[in-house]
């Protein structure tokens, strides 16, 4: 089956630029995992890219997703939002049949 990777937004790769991601050598690796309120919870933090990683860059910026995520990250969009509740990167994922109210977990 194909897995349709995930899209990083301009916006995300700007603020990986603007918080120097790239100039440490750090990328923004995006993971999911058991657990959370909904079943499957996204973790999100600054890592270095590990060999079996997909690798999405643009301009000097990387995210990276490990190759037991991807298939629940397929055709996401992964932004970076400012909002009353405060700034952070979020994942517009079309397999979750539903999420959380803070957006960090969900189910399938």
């Amino acid at each position: 089956m194909l897995t349709i990777p995930p899209k990083v937004t301009p916006r995300a790769f700007e603020r990986l630029a603007e918080i120097g991601a790239g100039a440490q050598g750090k990328a923004l690796r995006i993971a999911v995992e058991g657990g959370g309120c909904s079943g499957f919870q996204y973790e999100i933090d600054l890592d270095e890219a590990k060999g079996d990683d997909l690798v999405l860059s643009e301009s000097g910026e990387t995210v990276v997703i490990d190759p037991i995520s991807l298939p629940f990250l397929a055709d996401a969009v992964i932004d970076f939002t400012e909002e009353l509740i405060g700034a952070r990167f979020v994942i517009n994922n079309p397999n979750a049949a539903s999420s959380c109210g803070c957006g960090t977990s969900f189910s399938m």
